[in-house]
């Protein structure tokens, strides 16, 4: 078995933590130029050792395999407004040259069984170690913050029913997806008036002297 996780993951750390500047870097981008801004917020995450044993058990990954089976030990996760905002961010990563898009996978338009809506993209990404160029797998996941609040909570319930759900519990979870994407779609009805409203509160909030705080994510 591995002998050293913590070195193994060491270049994972490394490409969450650039990605992470970049992405945010592209959000403030859009805030210079006085545009909607399409990601709200980006989080990252190099996966817990633990998960990774478990993933490798259920999934059958032999470990000289590691690298290439497993796409998401270093995950990103980009927060949008709205579904139209998914898409222009999938776009924009789309022409970045620092990176490579090997796989994408459009949960949205065809979400899983069981109410799970999101984006997926597996990236090559480079690292720069003190031994050379190191290729890793990333994988970035674009959803709305709607989209998200039912992904975390259903993510809770499966560590305690290993998602083998009981049926009643899964018809709920499967309502409340759809209710969550309803508000998606109202939201995007509306989607102008929103954006007009912010850019308002913003320029408003500029010409006083004051900036909006940097929230969690940010720092």
């Amino acid at each position: 078995m591995m002998e050293d996780w913590n070195h193994f993951l060491v270049p994972y750390q490394q490409a969450v933590d650039e990605l992470k500047v970049k992405l945010r870097g592209m959000r403030k981008q859009f805030r210079d130029l006085n545009q909607h801004e399409p990601i709200e917020f980006v989080t990252g995450r190099v996966k817990p050792i633990d998960s990774i044993k478990e993933k490798m058990v259920r999934r059958k990954v032999q470990e000289d395999r590691l690298e290439q089976d497993m796409q998401d030990i270093a995950g990103l996760r980009i927060m949008c407004q709205f579904v139209e905002d998914i898409y222009q961010v999938v776009d924009l990563l789309r022409k970045r040259t620092d990176m490579t898009i090997l796989e994408e996978r459009d949960y949205i338009s065809n979400e899983k069984p069981s109410g799970y809506r999101s984006y997926h993209i597996v990236i090559e990404y480079p690292v720069q170690m003190v031994g050379g160029e190191k290729k890793i797998l990333a994988e970035i996941q674009v959803r709305t913050l709607a989209m998200n609040f039912w992904a975390t909570i259903e993510h809770s319930l499966n560590y305690k029913y290993q998602g083998d759900f009981p049926e009643n519990l899964s018809q709920r979870l499967q309502r409340a997806a759809e209710a969550a994407f309803s508000l998606d779609k109202e939201m995007s009805e509306i989607r102008e008036e929103i954006q007009e409203a912010q850019s308002l509160f913003s320029y408003g909030k500029g010409s006083q002297g004051e900036s909006t705080p940097p929230t969690k994510e940010d720092q």
